[in-house]
């Protein structure tokens, strides 16, 4: 089952990819963004509830098509491009194992526990 959650995600992150390539954007745009939503790991150095809140906010995909959709909408390429980057990162963690996180620690996602000892 874990594989077959990791192809899903990898075809969503082609999707991504596809998405992108409709964009005109140069490719490394892709390539340099691709890391930032984890910036949402900030919120960590308050506590982590607030990290977790933060992070999660900054790695759904539910949010990140909806910024894509209102990109589309109101023709902001802009707005596309975050939508677009927010998920192929969300599709990224997940075929590595890194899910939304729980408030307890950040070890603690919706795909299990990470970290050395697991």
């Amino acid at each position: 089952m874990r594989n077959l959650l990791k192809l899903e995600e990898l075809a969503m992150f082609g999707l991504g990819i596809l998405a992108f390539n409709q964009l005109h954007y140069a490719w490394w745009w892709f390539l340099v963004l691709l890391l930032t939503p984890d910036i949402g790991m900030l919120g960590y150095l308050i506590n982590s509830k607030v990290g977790a809140v933060i992070y999660n906010l900054f790695h759904h995909k539910g949010l990140a098509v909806l910024i894509y959709v209102i990109g589309v909408i109101y023709n902001n390429t802009l707005l596309q491009l975050i939508g677009i980057i927010v998920f192929s990162h969300a599709c990224m963690d997940r075929i590595f194992g890194y899910g939304l996180k729980y408030k307890s620690s950040f070890q603690d996602t919706h795909l299990g526990k990470i970290g050395k000892n697991n």
